[in-house]
């Protein structure tokens, strides 16, 4: 495809008018401001007048079958809203509930210009069906709990080694397998260092959450004498590209830690506030030289996966948390919701506008009214834009969503059967 007379966010997220895109298979094979000499050679022209083409975002932690429990447990704190709204919910949880769940989270997520995310949960043989068939990028990983069971006997931990060799670099490598631990709370020392011998075996990355709570950051020091953070570093999950989740009651000595380790972490904003979790330090990350990615969480804790909401609101939780307004460049931001994620999920090549990197692209409408008059475009896509904004969503170069027609999802049916296995579910409660 050739996308012409197309503003552009390029590699250095800095704004450019008037520009010539060119894709071929996977990749981004031409990026100038003069068409092409073989503009024949692309089979089709995207007309990008009054549109912006930029990186696709990469959703660094998400729960995709949890589109089932969206607007469940209303207004509780974390440790309520678990027990008693989302565990006795997910007990029921069955094979067609989890696939029509995932599904209709990837029609969610191409909508919004989300072209890859960094999913933990269980089911994984279920929410790959969807995964393949949608078309985007995963790093999906079966996450262990331990409570008290060993990891010889432990059903989580199996599922999670089988998960790697199975799909691996499906594909052609849209699939990664990444080893995960849920939390630190959820699972005794030796299973942690067995989670993290299994990654240094597989070359794989981890994936956990960590200190979401001032409860669970408090009760580990208590347990342990030691952070969550410190906990992970000496059980070795540390050892391999990990992105650790939420971070938002780290200390500034866990951040020397995430620093010297390479550690990503994946910022929540929204679900973070909507349960009163409170807000990651994202400008101290910042200064430290730590990879900021960001996430939505579920649609549990966000009730949508509306990443331009999410951009926002890692932006102003910023200028929040330090009560300075400049904080955080669009420059930052924007890198945050793009590339840091794709190299939290071992993806070099992935996350920029550049010519040779993958074709993981958006186009935003910046001709509609939120956007106007315009200002500053980077100031405007963090700031103004909205994801219904989002009018086309490339993959690996294969366009999946594009001005309100999906390729390779049939959102009525799926709306539907996410639906039916809600109400389905509901009735055993």
């Amino acid at each position: 495809m050739l996308f012409k007379n197309i503003g552009i966010i390029d590699e250095n997220f800095e704004y450019r008018e008037n520009m010539y895109v060119g894709t071929n298979c996977h990749s981004i094979v031409y990026i100038d401001s003069k068409p092409p000499e073989d503009e024949e050679a692309f089979f089709e022209t995207y007309d990008g007048k009054g549109k912006v083409l930029m990186p696709g975002f990469y959703n660094a932690h998400g729960h995709s079958p949890m589109s089932l429990l969206r607007g469940i447990g209303e207004n509780l704190p974390l440790q309520r809203w678990l027990e008693e709204k989302i565990f006795p919910f997910e007990d029921k949880l069955y094979s067609d509930a989890v696939y029509w769940a995932t599904m209709l989270t990837m029609a969610e997520s191409v909508r919004f210009g989300i072209v890859s995310t960094t999913d933990m949960y269980f089911h994984i043989d279920d929410m790959m069906k969807a995964i393949v068939t949608s078309g985007v990028k995963t790093n999906i990983c079966r996450s262990v709990v331990s409570f008290g069971v060993s990891p010889d006997e432990n059903d989580s931990f199996r599922e999670m080694i089988e998960a790697i060799r199975m799909y691996y670099g499906m594909e052609e490598g849209r699939v990664l397998v990444d080893a995960s631990a849920h939390a630190e709370y959820t699972n005794d020392l030796a299973t942690l260092k067995a989670i993290a011998d299994a990654a240094k075996e597989f070359d794989v990355n981890t994936h956990v959450h960590l200190s979401e709570t001032r409860f669970e950051h408090e009760e580990c020091i208590k347990r342990h004498g030691k952070t969550p953070a410190e906990v992970f570093l000496e059980s070795g999950m540390f050892d391999q590209p990990c992105t650790a989740a939420h971070c938002v009651w780290v200390t500034e000595s866990d951040l020397d830690i995430f620093r010297e380790k390479g550690v990503t972490v994946a910022s929540n904003p929204v679900s973070n506030m909507k349960l009163s979790s409170g807000m990651a330090n994202v400008p101290l990350m910042y200064d430290k030289g730590i990879n900021v990615a960001i996430g939505t969480d579920s649609v549990a804790s966000n009730n949508s996966l509306n990443f331009f909401e999410e951009v926002k609101l890692f932006a102003l939780t910023g200028k929040v948390k330090t009560m300075d307004p400049a904080v955080m460049t669009p420059q930052q931001v924007l890198r945050s919701a793009t590339r840091a994620g794709a190299l939290s999920q071992g993806r070099n090549d992935c996350g920029l506008v550049k010519e040779g990197f993958r074709a993981d692209l958006i186009v935003v409408d910046a001709n509609v009214p939120n956007m106007q008059p315009c200002e500053d475009m980077a100031n405007a896509l963090i700031y103004s834009a909205d994801g219904k904004d989002v009018c086309l969503t490339m993959c690996d170069g294969r366009v999946l969503y594009k001005d309100g027609e999906y390729t390779t999802i049939d959102i009525e049916k799926t709306v539907f059967e996410a639906n039916k296995a809600k109400q389905e579910i509901l009735k055993q409660l």
